[in-house]
């Protein structure tokens, strides 16, 4: 029992750690995107949308490999404690 919740803690960390980038690109990019509206005073609410799915991509494509990788290293130790956990 207490290797599953070792493994779940360490899939919750993990998750946390590879949605980072997305996620803090997606709110410098929204936080930029409100700053210049404000100073604009245009309220058109779709402008942040399109800028933001562009730098979502943009990071995936950047740091990509290093989630999948992440992953991977993850699922293989999971597959190694595998024997362990149903004990």
């Amino acid at each position: 029992m207490h290797q599953l919740n070792s493994i779940l803690q360490q899939a919750l960390f993990l998750v946390l750690i590879v949605s980072a980038p997305p996620v803090l690109m997606s709110l410098l990019v929204g936080f930029l995107i409100s700053v210049f509206q404000a100073t604009t005073q245009i309220q058109e609410q779709t402008l942040s949308f399109a800028p933001k799915v562009i730098a979502v991509f943009g990071v995936l494509a950047l740091v990509g490999p290093w989630i999948g990788s992440q992953l991977v290293r993850f699922t293989f130790h999971v597959f190694d404690q595998f024997p362990a956990i149903i004990r």
